[in-house]
């Protein structure tokens, strides 16, 4: 995969990834992780649902995470410094069946506490595969971001494996089934790169937006007022 860094290609991407460096892995709901200076977009998904490669291309690089053939080897949260701008932190993937019992009982707290105790999470990317509906895996994700109030955007990987008909059709039917606009899912695929530059944009535009953990002006307002009765 060859990076094109013509003016012109820099002026139409949304995200020109100038820096790239990883900072480490979370091993443990308690264990280490870089400090939360800037604002963090986590990659969640379930095993085998192709985030390493969607991660590759989403920073242009070949090998920016691994991609594995054993899909549920991934037990850690990794995190990178994206133009020093914000951290991506890549999420172990959740529902593989022949993962023990034991090891999703590990990974269940390393997941859901780095999304309840981060300060600076400022959103989240959900993949799902275009050729199968949710499962009861990423319904429990869904319901859990759900109930933060996370702001979440919904990418869905491997349209490449579908005819163009059917991408649109699988993407109506998924948007039915979670409550959601189409055009509130950008359908993407590693292989040909359609749905980058749309999903690279949707990212900068969350990051744009204002920290959701902070209630708005109005909310302030009237929490003060209530703290001063």
């Amino acid at each position: 995969m060859s990076d094109d860094t013509t003016p012109a290609a820099q002026a139409a991407d949304p995200l020109v990834i100038r820096y790239l460096e990883y900072l480490g892995p979370m091993s443990s709901r308690e264990g280490w992780r870089p400090e939360p200076t800037h604002p963090e977009i986590a990659f969640v998904g379930r095993s085998n649902v192709g985030k390493s490669s969607l991660l590759n291309r989403l920073m242009k690089r070949k090998a920016f995470a691994r991609v594995s053939n054993t899909p549920g080897r991934t037990r850690e949260i990794h995190f990178f410094d994206v133009n020093r701008q914000f951290v991506l932190a890549d999420l172990p993937g959740y529902g593989y069946a022949r993962i023990s019992k034991a090891r999703k009982a590990e990974w269940r707290p390393l997941i859901e506490g780095y999304l309840k105790d981060s300060p600076k999470l400022w959103g989240v990317v959900q993949l799902l595969d275009v050729r199968h509906d949710p499962t009861d895996d990423d319904m429990t994700m869904l319901d859990f971001l759900a109930e933060l109030g996370v702001p979440t955007i919904f990418a869905v990987t491997k349209v490449d494996k579908l005819g163009r008909n059917q991408i649109a059709t699988r993407v109506r039917e998924l948007s039915t089934q979670l409550g959601l606009d189409p055009d509130q899912i950008v359908p993407f695929s590693a292989q040909t790169g359609e749905g980058r530059d749309e999903l690279a944009s949707a990212l900068m535009s969350l990051l744009a937006m204002p920290d959701w953990k902070m209630p708005a002006p109005d909310d302030a307002a009237e929490m003060a007022d209530a703290a001063e009765e």
